[in-house]
């Protein structure tokens, strides 16, 4: 895989709808043949951009890549949820694990269930939870 993947895999480039990047264009758009759906980045190509990362040798950005591919089929509102909960003093760690227990069962999102579990964790320890 070479990056930037828009230049050397363009062919391959898919939204989440799977429409091809190339079949995105302004006159498609102006056209109303092109839903917001159409433009947000898919598992395959999130996963890709790990690739690219762990073939770099940058480990920890693969791993963000990978944790962005589960939560593709989450919710906005439940990921906005996530994140205002991961903020120092907001939640307890109940509502951490209840949280993670979510991401893993309803979304199959067990490595951004793990992040949160190890963050409520690190919260005790810090004493940053409710």
């Amino acid at each position: 895989m070479q990056y930037p993947l828009g230049e050397h895999e363009k062919e391959k480039i898919a939204s989440k709808t799977g429409k091809k990047l190339t079949d995105i264009t302004l006159d498609e758009v102006m056209k109303n043949h092109v839903s917001a759906d159409d433009i947000k980045i898919s598992k395959d190509m999130l996963k890709a951009q790990g690739q690219v990362a762990k073939e770099a040798g940058n480990d920890p950005m693969e791993k963000n890549f990978e944790r962005a591919a589960e939560l593709v089929d989450v919710p906005d509102d439940v990921i906005l949820k996530m994140y205002d909960k991961l903020r120092p003093n907001r939640s307890t760690k109940l509502e951490l694990v209840l949280m993670a227990q979510e991401l893993l069962e309803k979304y199959n999102a067990k490595n951004c269930a793990r992040l949160v579990m190890e963050a409520a964790e690190v919260y005790e320890k810090r004493g940053i939870l409710l």
